[in-house]
This record gives C-alpha cells, structure tokens and sequence, in this order.
C-alpha cells in the first residue's frame, strides 16, 4: 500500500468492516515510537451529536408528556 501524493492511504475494507468504520467517521492518529495507531475518535454517539445540536433550538413550551401525547396522537 502507498501513500498518495495528498497523503492518503485506504484502510482495506475488512478493517473498516471490523471496526465499523463508516464513511464520515471521525478518527485519531497516535504517535507510538515509530509506529502509527489509527483509531476511532471519542466524540459520542450520532445521536448525542444530534441531540445536543438541537438543544435549546424548540420554541414551544411544553412538557415532555406533551409532546410524547401529541406524538402518539393522543393530543388535541
């Protein structure tokens, strides 16, 4: 395997596969000695992404057995 001329290399698709390393992941490189670990970055799980990107946007004021009863219809 080569690294090309922007610096990049593939990660062979049975380790992506293995580490479930999906397009858009983020990762981390680590200098170890004269050896390069590459892992899986620690930013949490898409929906915690999603949920705090959402926090404190909503412009409704209501309880969460509000919404949960308008979600399932329940609401008039």
């Amino acid at each position: 395997m080569k690294i090309t001329t922007k610096g990049q290399v593939t990660i062979p698709q049975e380790i992506r596969e293995r580490l479930g390393l999906l397009p858009h992941t983020e990762v981390e490189f680590e200098v170890r000695d004269d050896v390069v670990v590459l892992k899986k970055a620690n930013v949490g799980r898409r929906g915690g992404r999603i949920v705090e990107h959402m926090r404190g946007r909503g412009t409704v004021r209501m309880s969460t057995d509000e919404i949960l009863a308008l979600t399932r219809g329940e609401g008039s």
